[in-house]
């Protein structure tokens, strides 16, 4: 999948979304953490919203268990085995994409679609955000001053883009 509406103010791609979710048990958070670390060979987020970059993969908190990794176009998923004493880990790819903005007006378009203040700490670049997108629950990915990504549901990707694309 992938499109592409481009303006001298504005531009829209939607592209696959490789994504992995990972999530502790209740009760094994420290372990879990330590393993998962290991294993990825780098620090995790501390707090949910935060967003650790890694060898092209994202790693952001979702929840206080719950990870996701998102690979960038051409990276290979992580070896990563999770202690199912532990947690879990779920491919989530088949059912998201990633629309990718960028615009100096950004921020006033997706203000009228989405309940996320631009202008906020959480929502700073480099941040994280759930959020819903006329009832569809999407991530917001603040990537830039006048960037961001949203990785929504497949099965609504085409309306979300062509209602943003419209706006």
């Amino acid at each position: 999948m992938a499109s592409l509406t481009s303006s001298r103010d504005f531009s829209l791609s939607v592209a696959d979304c490789p994504l992995i979710q990972i999530e502790g048990w209740d009760g094994t958070l420290r372990q879990f953490e330590k393993s998962v670390s290991a294993s990825l060979g780098t620090k995790l987020p501390a707090s949910v919203g935060e967003t650790v970059r890694h060898k092209g993969l994202l790693i952001i908190r979702i929840a206080p268990r719950r990870l996701w990794l998102v690979l960038d176009e051409g990276t290979q998923a992580p070896a990563l085995s999770v202690d199912p004493d532990l947690g879990c880990s779920v491919p989530l790819g088949e059912g998201r994409v990633r629309l990718k903005m960028a615009g100096p007006d950004i921020a006033r378009l997706l203000s009228g679609c989405i309940t996320v203040d631009w202008h906020a700490p959480a929502a700073a670049p480099g941040r994280a955000v759930q959020t819903s997108f006329h009832h569809v629950s999407v991530l917001f990915l603040r990537t830039g001053e006048a960037a961001c990504e949203l990785i929504v549901p497949r099965s609504f990707a085409r309306s979300l883009s062509d209602w943003i694309a419209d706006g």
